[in-house]
């Protein structure tokens, strides 16, 4: 019962730092857009540049001054309902507090422009940019959008997937320079190649990291099952510590690196004793095991597991 409320404890703290951090994310997002790149006219990329555009193209054609927290919304509602599907109901929810927090604050927060340098509008506003989506992917989450996807796909295939986003923006600021002036949009490109190189620096989710867990044959399989909770599988080996001479087992496996630190944690709960070594991995290929049909069965499933396990 002391485990329990231990633990009900330290997830109220978690969300709580994972909340901070993402009104935190908010808060620097809507500065950065009503001061940056309002000042540069610039189209930022993914759904909070798509949403820009289209206030832009409704005030200059029809004379609509349209919300952004509207059209925000909007855009966001079906990638959330697939985030949530896909990703993850925590994941979703901590997004979706980002989206709510920077379109009002965007409405709400008057312009403020630094300076009318243009190039240093594209430098600083992508560097801030690309801090600020890191702090939500830090936190568990992602300001929306174009980012559901960048993370199910690192996710799910363990690819890589900021630069694919990058071409997807690119292609959006073509319809920018056609509508509204080539310069604009080629600026708004060396934005969103700063804001992207600052994501692939911080964001650990697109890198792997190798786990080689020791613990004890009565703790194996609860330690297999926080594993598979990260979506990843494990290989098992059998053996005996040298230093006490008792029987051990090895489970092996390769994870997200975003995942790394909330797994040694669980572990950690399972198996105060295990001893965890974590190497990063440069390069992976695998099978995924989870999407397998055996894998329903259960462990003796994928392989002749000892009796205990």
């Amino acid at each position: 019962m002391k485990k329990t409320v231990s633990y009900s404890k330290s997830q109220l703290l978690d969300d709580l730092g994972r909340l901070a951090l993402m009104v935190l994310a908010s808060v620097i997002m809507a500065v950065n857009l009503k001061s940056f790149v309002q000042a540069g006219d610039l189209v930022p990329g993914g759904f909070n540049g798509l949403t820009l555009l289209i206030q832009r193209v409704a005030l200059r054609f029809w004379g609509l001054s349209v919300p952004f927290s509207a059209i925000n919304f909007l855009l966001n509602a079906v990638p959330a309902v697939i985030s949530f599907k896909l990703i993850g109901k925590r994941f979703t929810l901590f997004s979706c507090v980002v989206i709510l927090c920077t379109s009002l604050l965007t409405d709400l927060i008057p312009p403020m422009p630094i300076t009318d340098d243009v190039l240093l509008i594209c430098i600083f506003g992508g560097l801030i940019n690309g801090f600020a989506i890191s702090l939500c992917l830090l936190g568990g989450a992602t300001s929306g959008g174009t980012d559901f996807i960048a993370v199910a796909v690192s996710e799910k295939r363990g690819v890589d997937a900021w630069n694919y986003i990058l071409f997807g923006n690119a292609a959006m600021l073509v319809v920018a320079g056609f509508l509204f002036g080539w310069d604009k949009a080629l600026y708004s490109i060396l934005f969103q190649f700063a804001s992207t190189q600052v994501i692939k620096l911080l964001d650990p989710s697109g890198r792997r990291a190798t786990l080689f867990i020791v613990t004890r044959r009565e703790t194996a399989q609860a330690v297999w099952q926080q594993i598979r909770d990260t979506h990843h599988s494990a290989t098992l080996f059998q053996g005996t510590g040298l230093y006490d001479g008792e029987e051990r087992v090895m489970l092996y496996s390769v994870v997200g690196g975003n995942q790394v630190r909330a797994l040694i944690h669980r572990v950690r709960q399972t198996d105060p004793h295990a001893f965890v070594n974590v190497m990063r991995t440069a390069d992976c290929n695998f099978f995924d095991m989870l999407r397998a049909p055996a894998i329903k069965r259960g462990p003796s499933a994928l392989f002749t597991a000892p009796p205990w396990f």
